[in-house]
């Protein structure tokens, strides 16, 4: 199950926040991922859509920040994501989580 929680903003569109464990990393470590979508079931289901099949939102423990909701609304995609224990580190694309690791 994934912490997480969402807001809702007052064009009706909502920010969902979810930590969940890094597809890259095996597991052992857990990112922060942010979706901008129209409502909760289809922030999820851009999550499923792009392989991160076991994504659920139960509760609101852990809603997004205002710095966060700033952060996923100035990004094209609308879908970010950072290492969860790193507050100073930059957002980053989906894309770059989901490419794993850079060939050496």
């Amino acid at each position: 199950m994934a912490a997480g929680g969402f807001c809702k903003l007052p064009n009706g569109s909502v920010v969902v926040a979810l930590t969940l464990p890094s597809p890259s990393a095996g597991g052992t470590a857990q990112v922060r991922v942010l979706v901008h979508a129209a409502n909760r079931a289809r922030a999820l289901t851009r999550l499923r859509n792009l392989g991160l099949r076991a994504v659920y939102l139960r509760g609101n423990t852990q809603p997004p920040s205002p710095d966060e909701i700033t952060a996923v609304l100035h990004h094209p995609d609308g879908l970010i994501w950072r290492a969860s224990t790193a507050v100073d580190e930059l957002w980053h694309p989906i894309r770059a989580l989901l490419r794993g690791p850079a060939a050496a």
